[in-house]
């Protein structure tokens, strides 16, 4: 028996040391394609440059920083509340009967490819900008123009890809409040809305702000629904209804056709990426632990 737990731990061991060793490895290989780029074109012009014209050797990242930035929010603005709501509802409102059907459903979206949601997007969003949000818009603004291909699709579609993530994780918190929070709150004559909202919430917090960044992380590094529909042109956005590119998916369309100095730049790209997710990372851990989770 000690000889086979000796194996398994022995097992578990390498693979915690692959599993670290290949996060290393690709920090490594990253850094040491587009750290010389990054490094000789200068970070601050990379950085802040707004112009991306690789054939003519510009290499500013801007125009893509922003608009990876600019579809997150949008997509937070819009997920954010959707997801909280409906983990509120599953954990201290619907019945078991309603929780059965609605939480299987709400972890297929979580397997569906990214493509499908592209597709989707393209084929119900963006024909619904262009022929029910813009004529909007151009009551107050004649000007205003969109193909529909733009950040408000992008914002909405990833809105939806990240409810999984929000609702499960929320949902989980929730339901791991103590009971007697909730029953000395009923008792002291507050009605169920108002121990939902100061009592459960607050106790959860930190599982609910966990779930809210580690979905910004989900928004961010996506790439295929978002080249299908955000138009994938290198400018700073000035609305939410203006074509964007992002940091994914410039990466995956320009890739395969990129001179040498030109894939160090992508290289490069990807270490702004990279390190934009590390931080949000690191921000999931911290604000965990600083509102009192383990």
């Amino acid at each position: 028996m000690k000889k086979y737990e000796k194996t398994i731990e022995i097992v578990l061991l390498i693979s915690a040391t692959v599993a670290t060793l290949s996060v290393f490895l690709i920090t490594f290989f990253i850094f040491k394609e587009g750290l010389p780029l990054l490094l000789d074109y200068g970070i601050t012009n990379f950085v802040f440059g707004k112009d991306w014209a690789p054939t003519n050797g510009k290499y500013g990242a801007f125009p893509m920083i922003a608009g990876s930035v600019s579809v997150t929010v949008g997509a937070l603005v819009i997920g954010v509340p959707a997801g909280i709501a409906c983990a509120i509802f599953l954990a201290e409102i619907a019945p078991k009967s309603v929780v059965k059907f609605l939480k299987p459903a709400v972890e297929l979206l979580a397997g569906i490819p990214s493509v499908v949601y592209g597709f989707f997007g393209l084929s119900v969003f963006v024909p619904m900008i262009r022929n029910y949000i813009l004529p909007m818009v151009q009551k107050w603004n004649p000007n205003a123009y969109t193909s529909g291909y733009s950040i408000l699709g992008g914002s909405m579609i990833l809105a939806i890809m990240i409810l999984p993530t929000i609702i499960n994780i929320s949902e989980n918190s929730i339901r791991a409040v103590p009971i007697e929070y909730k029953q000395g709150s009923l008792a002291l004559g507050a009605s169920r809305f108002e121990t939902i909202a100061k009592v459960i919430l607050p106790a959860a917090k930190s599982g609910v702000v966990a779930s809210v960044v580690l979905g910004m992380g989900r928004a961010v590094g996506e790439t295929m629904a978002v080249i299908l529909i955000t138009g994938n042109m290198p400018k700073v956005p000035g609305n939410v209804l203006d074509s964007v590119a992002t940091l994914t998916g410039t990466i995956a369309m320009e890739m395969g056709y990129a001179t040498p100095t030109h894939q160090k730049a992508l290289f490069a790209m990807g270490i702004v990426l990279f390190v934009f997710i590390m931080l949000l990372n690191m921000m999931a851990t911290c604000t965990k632990r600083k509102l009192g989770g383990e």
